[in-house]
């Protein structure tokens, strides 16, 4: 599954750091490039277009009234010099709003925001053939796709994250508080100050601990009470 993206910006050189952030980023695929909102609007409206990278200030019509105009928006994830239009554009469910010159690791978070929107309408992990994944960056340039699924444990190295899985370990440069948020509520929590969690992995929870695959983690005193609630309660939804 790759998101089909579009790209409308009156700025060559901006264009051009989002054409090459799509190649860098494994199941992005971009059908057409735009640098004005006015040729765009046929394209749109009449191809499959699922993400669009769009720009505010733009001749003759700007990126939020092109929204206003769409009756069938795609995912929108807002590309501007200006950061005094984000209220507005919030108003228009963009997923983000991201301030030029735009860094990549900033890229790849709404990024991971886009795939879940994506998959939250497609119904993934609700019977859906497609599993619901995050993208993480594990070197300069490499990007790596994580099932969430396949996440048994993150835990924070400092300002580095260690995500377990099945069969690998990723070390990220983000902290875990950053990285949490961009998981799923409804399917992890976390637990510790240095532990989050997928609450359907958790096999037993005894005293201020629970185990995951043979290991146990220790519940953080402020945590404690929250997190058995809602094991709990995820454990009584599902019998």
């Amino acid at each position: 599954m790759s998101l089909k993206c579009v790209i409308v910006d009156d700025e060559p050189l901006a264009i051009n750091v989002i054409k090459n952030y799509i190649e860098e980023t494994k199941g992005l695929e971009l059908l057409n490039s735009f640098n004005n909102a006015v040729e765009s609007i046929d394209y749109i409206r009449n191809n499959t277009v699922d993400l669009l990278f769009l720009d505010i200030n733009m001749p003759l019509l700007d990126g939020l009234n092109l929204l206003k105009s769409l009756d069938k928006k795609p995912l929108t994830i807002i590309t501007t010099a200006h950061e005094e239009f984000a209220v507005e554009s919030y108003e228009l469910e963009v997923l983000d709003y991201l301030v030029k010159p735009i860094p990549f690791h900033r890229f790849i978070m709404a990024i991971n925001k886009a795939f879940k929107a994506y998959n939250l309408n497609k119904g993934v992990g609700a019977g859906h053939n497609d599993k619901a994944f995050i993208f993480v960056k594990v070197d300069k340039k490499k990007m790596a796709k994580v099932y969430l699924d396949e996440i048994l444990c993150v835990e924070s190295l400092k300002d580095y994250i260690k995500i377990t899985t099945h069969t690998n370990r990723y070390i990220v440069h983000q902290t875990l508080g950053s990285f949490t948020s961009e998981l799923p509520s409804d399917r992890f929590i976390r637990i510790h100050r240095s532990y989050t969690i997928p609450i359907e992995k958790v096999e037993t929870v005894e005293g201020n601990s629970l185990e995951i695959a043979g290991i146990r983690y220790t519940i953080g005193r402020s945590y404690l009470n929250e997190v058995k609630s809602i094991i709990l309660k995820n454990n009584a939804s599902n019998e």
